[in-house]
């Protein structure tokens, strides 16, 4: 299987060497964004694009659209010589800025059949047209600008990351099960033996350090205080996962939160989303299609709450975010994202990556990990002004914390700081989990 790393020195650029220069690495960067979006859209017919299958699900149309907006919006609106394509569309595809004005509901937008994706592709290349443009007169553009464009364009890549997670479970309410991807064979390699891998107690620090590209929620760096804990050294697989199904794990309460319980009650959980049995045997909806659960993958598509319950019932925990991220501190951000195009995860067991107590293995790529930490600001946080101070700060509540990147992120939007937050109950993401525990000094 391909794997994909990370390479720092291609992420895209920060405020370094001159604003012309930096105007011409942000162009190509954002023809490179822009086009993976088209590479994802391009394998999906247009009656695909307008589907939506729950609240949380937004139509392909509309992530392809409202990441256009964002450039228009935030950067072009407030030139003179940009004419808007079409100025009822900031109405349609504004997500949550109510700093803007009135969105459409979210719960709505599969319901629109107008605009067409034909028009949306032509809005993209018109918006399009007028960001290349800016960006080619070096003269007339400036560093605020391009503080924005970079935003925009790591804006855009979380939502092709929800574009796939989207789509699949799109398709995964459809009777005819269509895959997005060729299915590919199960995985021929053995589950390696799970270590633990230990960190001392300590001062750390954590937190972006303002090198290079970063979200305000990432900031600032500071210092943290841990006790001495260990790390799992890979993610809990699906084999690890029917163990704890056998085990009636989702029928034990004083296993479940609270909360958890209730949602697994009032919706039915019995395994994992996508996951279904019969006679004995289990399988999953994949991008795909429908496979046999492959034990050696890490397992996918669990809440907080199953993630939190599965590591009670093995006697463990979920880690911190700041456990996780002083454990990745020197682990080289590559795995399997989005850019291989891959329909889940990679076996347990890459190629080359010894299974010790010396490594921790797919930190980055394959599954988000959930930690124990509510998504919360950091010591000294302040959000960014205007409209854009919403984009992260205002979520600072009942969201907790995921870490790593999935199969289905581009790897170049991944760092080691990056914090991903969701609801408990969210299942649609690629999550899962890797366990931790308590140790003396």
């Amino acid at each position: 299987m391909t794997r994909s790393t990370a390479d720092t020195a291609d992420t895209l650029p920060g405020a370094n060497g001159s604003t012309a220069d930096r105007a011409t690495r942000i162009a190509e960067s954002y023809r490179r964004v822009r086009g993976f979006s088209d590479r994802v859209a391009d394998l999906l017919s247009p009656e695909d694009c307008v589907i939506q299958s729950m609240p949380d699900v937004s139509p392909t149309r509309w992530h392809l659209a409202h990441v256009t907006w964002f450039f228009e919006t935030f950067v072009l609106k407030s030139r003179t010589d940009y004419s808007s394509y079409d100025e009822r569309f900031s109405y349609l595809f504004n997500s949550y800025y109510n700093a803007i004005g009135q969105q459409f509901p979210r719960s709505q937008r599969g319901l629109l059949s107008r605009p067409t994706v034909a028009e949306i592709r032509d809005y993209r290349r018109h918006v399009d047209d007028a960001i290349t443009a800016l960006l080619e007169a070096g003269d007339t553009v400036n560093d605020e600008a391009l503080d924005v464009i970079e935003l925009g364009l790591h804006h855009e890549q979380q939502h092709q990351e929800l574009m796939l997670t989207d789509i699949k479970h799109v398709f995964s309410v459809n009777p005819l099960q269509p895959s997005l991807f060729d299915a590919r064979p199960l995985s021929t390699e053995a589950t390696p033996k799970h270590e633990w891998f230990d960190v001392d107690e300590g001062l750390y620090e954590i937190g972006h350090d303002g090198q290079g590209f970063s979200y305000d929620n990432e900031m600032p760096r500071h210092r943290v205080f841990l006790e001495a804990f260990a790390l799992r050294s890979h993610p809990v697989t699906a084999g690890q996962y029917l163990e704890f199904l056998a085990d009636d794990g989702y029928r034990r309460p004083e296993l479940w939160l609270s909360l958890g319980w209730q949602e697994l009650q009032d919706h039915g959980w019995k395994a994992p989303l996508y996951w279904q049995e019969r006679d004995g045997e289990w399988s999953h909806f994949t991008l795909g299609g429908l496979l046999p659960v492959d034990t050696s993958l890490p397992v996918c598509h669990l809440s907080y709450f199953e993630a939190d319950a599965y590591a009670r019932w093995d006697g463990a925990r979920l880690p911190t975010e700041a456990e996780w991220e002083v454990a990745a501190d020197s682990s080289k951000i590559e795995g399997h994202f989005a850019d291989t195009l891959m329909d889940h995860t990679a076996a347990v067991h890459p190629a080359g990556r010894p299974a010790d107590n010396r490594h921790l293995s797919q930190l980055f790529g394959d599954v988000w990990e959930w930690t124990a930490s509510s998504y919360s600001a950091y010591p000294g946080y302040r959000s960014s002004p205007g409209a854009l101070g919403e984009y992260n700060g205002k979520f600072m509540c009942n969201q907790y914390v995921l870490r790593g990147g999935s199969c289905a992120t581009p790897s170049r939007h991944v760092r080691h700081t990056y914090r991903n937050f969701f609801p408990p109950e969210a299942r649609w993401q690629f999550s899962g989990l890797r366990l931790a525990r308590d140790r003396m000094a």
